[in-house]
């Protein structure tokens, strides 16, 4: 029995071009391994960087492996800085390796944990927020900072530090200058508030609820929240460390709502002639991706061994992005600002410590609350 007709034909007209096909299958395979290896040398620097500042987070936890990144990186670009064949490959960790983080970050959020705890936490957090932006805005103005820097202090102050940095940077179209002073910022005052924060709840009597509730909306890195809460008690640990899980979610409004910003700003400067605006570059899309990761892992469709290992992978992307980000700082470029970035950080985390224990005393939980 003879194959039908249109069997021939397919066959003749596959043999007729079958020279092309190998050809475009060759240009895209060479293109993809082109950019590899254009990514290669800037990955393997960000890597070497990251893995000793890993173990060195990890036997010094209340620094952590993000700080020790940055200044590892800042430090190497004292003397080196990425150029050419490195600096594809750096670039590419700073900005889309850092969103990547980001995204993996869902797996560490338990919606009905942070529901939960929200009942208590959630005046605070918002007031909390609230005056660390206005603030922001204040001292931008008054101190002649730029906005970029003030946004990311703002933020990483009234959320959750490097994680939240990281998820309105690209949205702000900060640089990795910006970055760096806002991770710097939001660190010195953790390290300070890891020591005094323990004294200063024994010193107000507050219980095991209200002074995990107030570390878990005033101290800003999750490191430096479990070393403040924990260092009070372990019940007052646990309870800090499910506030700070409720405190991050506010990173998706957050962002949402500069992205927002951005695309107003950007459609006015379009309107005036100066630049042209495309809708689908100023949306955070790798929001949506951190939004579906906490459902997936809040429903139980992910096992909690991967979980908690897509965690981990976050955190060290993380590290691997800050130490992309600390080669692309100048210590020169830092020194023209002087210290009113710090300063900045400094009025508005003081600010954050009052505002959320003064509202903890106003809605009655401080000092005697109990646990939910």
């Amino acid at each position: 029995m003879r194959p039908p007709a249109f069997l021939y034909i397919i066959r003749k007209v596959f043999l007729q071009n079958a020279p092309a096909l190998r050809s475009i299958s060759l240009k895209k395979e060479s293109f993809f391994v082109q950019k590899i290896k254009q990514l290669l040398p800037g990955l393997g620097v960000c890597l070497a960087i990251s893995i000793p500042a890993w173990l060195l987070g990890k036997l010094v936890p209340v620094v952590g492996g993000a700080v020790f990144s940055i200044l590892i990186g800042m430090v190497i670009a004292l003397f080196w800085s990425p150029k050419d064949t490195f600096k594809p490959g750096v670039t590419f960790v700073s900005k889309k390796v850092l969103q990547a983080a980001v995204v993996l970050l869902g797996f560490g959020l338990n919606l009905s944990v942070v529901l939960e705890t929200g009942k208590q936490s959630l005046p605070i957090i918002l007031c909390t927020i609230s005056t660390s932006l206005l603030i922001a805005f204040l001292l931008h103005k008054l101190l002649r900072i730029d906005g970029r820097i003030s946004t990311l202090i703002g933020v990483g102050s009234s959320i959750c530090g490097g994680s939240a940095i990281a998820a309105i940077a690209p949205v702000i179209e900060a640089t990795d200058l910006d970055v760096a002073y806002g991770m710097s910022a939001t660190f010195l005052f953790d390290m300070a508030m890891i020591v005094l924060f323990p004294i200063m709840g024994r010193a107000l009597g507050l219980s095991d609820a209200a002074y995990g509730l107030w570390a878990g909306t005033a101290v800003n890195d999750t490191s430096s929240v479990v070393a403040a809460g924990y260092a009070f008690s372990e019940k007052a640990g646990d309870f800090a460390t499910m506030v700070k899980l409720t405190r991050t979610l506010a990173i998706i409004p957050t962002v949402l709502v500069f992205a927002l910003i951005s695309a107003h700003l950007k459609k006015k400067q379009a309107a005036e002639g100066q630049v042209k605006v495309n809708m689908k570059s100023v949306f955070p899309w790798f929001i949506p991706f951190f939004v579906a990761m906490s459902l997936l892992s809040s429903a139980g469709l992910v096992p909690a061994a991967l979980a908690a290992g897509l965690k981990t992978v976050s955190k060290f992307l993380m590290v691997m992005a800050l130490a992309a980000i600390g080669l692309n700082t100048s210590f020169a470029e830092m020194k023209k600002s002087g210290i009113k970035p710090m300063l900045h950080g400094f009025i508005i985390s003081l600010l954050v410590v009052l505002v959320a224990i003064t509202v903890e005393f106003a809605i009655g939980v401080a000092p005697n609350g109990t646990l939910v």
